[in-house]
């Protein structure tokens, strides 16, 4: 008689933390967003001083490499030619009386610009 044995792979890890006020934030803009919307999606266009920058959309489709992450507010998704630049990095919404917006903790950053508007790898 031969034994058999299963291993059971590790889920995968997503390639953005979220942390409980970017998920709270995404729940927030999907309870209004527009018709057609089925989530909100995270990709790094060119642009900026320092080469890449963060732009967060709205999405109405889902694109064949995109990361889906599924959060309890909606669905996250990070654009398939970004995730290289990502991995690692943490998502955050911070709001205070002058500022509102995702901060960014990027491991794969060497540089940003002087506003921080943009990032370099």
């Amino acid at each position: 008689m031969t034994e058999t044995t299963t291993t059971t792979r590790p889920a995968p890890k997503s390639a953005v933390i979220l942390t409980p006020s970017a998920e709270a934030r995404i729940a927030e803009l999907m309870s209004k967003a527009p018709e057609g919307a089925i989530g909100v999606k995270l990709s790094t266009p060119r642009r900026g001083c320092s080469g890449l920058a963060y732009s967060v959309d709205y999405v109405t489709e889902e694109a064949k490499f995109d990361e889906k992450i599924v959060t309890p507010g909606g669905v996250f998704y990070i654009d398939g030619a970004s995730v290289l630049y990502l991995i690692g990095s943490t998502m955050e919404w911070r709001e205070d009386d002058f500022t509102a917006g995702f901060v960014f903790e990027n491991p794969n950053a060497k540089g940003a610009c002087g506003c921080g508007e943009s990032f370099m790898v």
